[in-house]
């Protein structure tokens, strides 16, 4: 019966059960990235909430076909950023998806089967899909990054408040993305930049370098790897600008990142785009994102005067499997006695085997505190400061990257079978 009622019910894009004004939905803040649950064909899931996408993405490291009942396929060629090419899709038609009290019953999405593409070892927790623009468009939603909401607000019920502290941005839409019109401080001069509104990036600012805009670093920067995209990696030069203004909110010494133009071929097609600004600026604020009228309104937050810091090691590190863990769990006894009747106890460590997440250096800048050190893309470790890797969380290992200048940080991997020990400090990467 529900199957039947289900089907025999058409509507198009998402509504609110039971004719609830809103609904209130927590998520986990990672990496500078909001990742919410979301149930598809009754399958429970993590996606990252990403302003930058159209259509929901489903990645394939499990067998999407049986678990989540995928039907009406027609393949597909992509292609996003990165240095590599187009992959192959399959779009899905007439899927069920349900975002806490939000559903749609008619939801189109893309489901990619590379395993190469799953974002699970970059954010060291289970992400299976990206979703944007065809969730923003049926709701104005509140994102609070300092409480680790959202709020999905019917439209048609919404009443904005009066807000003295709040600015609010009109946006524009280019192939169902969001842009803004900011105002950037480089090398001493104002220059108005026109950048996506990108919440599934973890920078703070990409800009696309144009000596005739005047944006552009040619002095005070280091080459790095910025992240990886849907068609593959990104790398290029990161380093700050002066300024970012919004409207009247200024934030000072923001890191900013220059891809290298091949990787950025499919973006820079977007007439007058200057680049793009993401979760370490977006998190700054609280704002309510409002697709039907256009408007953008942002909020400071906890978040607001936050330093925007490098990577101080050098290391990009991923979870990459598991290791097998010896663990002792002190000491067992077994008494016994003599022809006296003395006793004696003799004690025997216990121990038990299990499996732990292996953090693996996939990255290294080149002339890095770590690379000097010795350390090598591959090993994996096995202890930081005198703690083991698996008592951590990644993001907590990442953490130690970011620390002061100066910290010396203490490093046991693995390499090849072999233990190995590396001491090193942090420095900052721009001189």
């Amino acid at each position: 019966m529900c199957f039947v009622s289900l089907s025999g019910f058409s509507q198009t894009g998402f509504m609110l059960q039971k004719k609830k004004k809103f609904d209130k939905i927590n998520f986990k803040l990672i990496n500078n990235l909001i990742i919410i649950p979301v149930e598809v064909n009754g399958v429970a899931l993590s996606f990252i909430l990403d302003t930058g996408v159209s259509k929901p993405i489903v990645f394939s490291f499990f067998n999407e076909k049986d678990t989540l009942q995928i039907k009406n396929t027609e393949a597909f060629f992509l292609q996003g950023l990165g240095d590599g090419t187009s992959f192959e899709a399959l779009k899905s038609k007439n899927n069920v998806f349900k975002i806490g009290a939000a559903i749609n019953l008619n939801q189109d999405m893309y489901a990619i089967h590379d395993a190469n593409l799953n974002f699970t070892p970059q954010l060291g927790i289970p992400i299976h899909g990206i979703i944007g623009f065809d969730l923003f468009k049926d709701f104005i939603i509140e994102i609070n990054y300092a409480s680790k909401y959202i709020k999905l607000n019917n439209p048609d019920s919404y009443r904005y408040k009066k807000c003295k502290k709040c600015e609010t941005v009109n946006l524009e839409f280019y192939n169902n993305k969001p842009y803004l019109n900011a105002e950037i401080k480089l090398n001493d001069t104002n220059i108005p930049v026109k950048l996506l509104i990108d919440s599934g990036g973890s920078d703070a600012l990409w800009l696309f370098e144009d000596k005739a805009l005047g944006v552009y670093e040619y002095k005070h920067y280091f080459k790095d790897f910025l992240g990886r995209g849907l068609s593959g990696s990104v790398y290029g030069k990161r380093s700050k600008i002066q300024e970012l203004n919004i409207k009247s909110f200024t934030l000072k010494t923001v890191n900013v990142a220059y891809p290298d133009s091949i990787a950025i071929q499919l973006a820079k097609r977007v007439e007058d785009r200057n680049g793009s600004i993401s979760g370490n600026v977006l998190k700054r604020f609280n704002m309510i994102v409002d697709y039907r009228n256009a408007r953008f309104t942002l909020k400071k937050n906890k978040f607001y005067k936050d330093d925007f810091a490098y990577n101080k090691s050098g290391i990009e590190l991923e979870y990459r499997g598991d290791l097998i863990v010896k663990e002792e769990h002190g000491y067992a006894s077994n008494a016994f006695s003599d022809r006296e009747m003395d006793i004696s106890v003799a004690l025997t460590p216990s121990y038990s085997y299990v499996i732990k997440p292996a953090f693996v250096i996939v990255e290294l800048r080149q002339d890095s505190p770590a690379a000097r050190s010795g350390l090598m893309i591959g090993d994996v470790i096995l202890k930081i400061n005198k703690k083991r890797a698996y008592q951590y969380k990644l993001q907590d290992i990442i953490s130690v990257f970011y620390g002061r200048e100066g910290d010396r940080v203490n490093a046991i991997v693995d390499r090849n079978g072999t233990v190995l020990k590396f001491t090193f400090k942090l420095e900052s990467p721009l001189k």
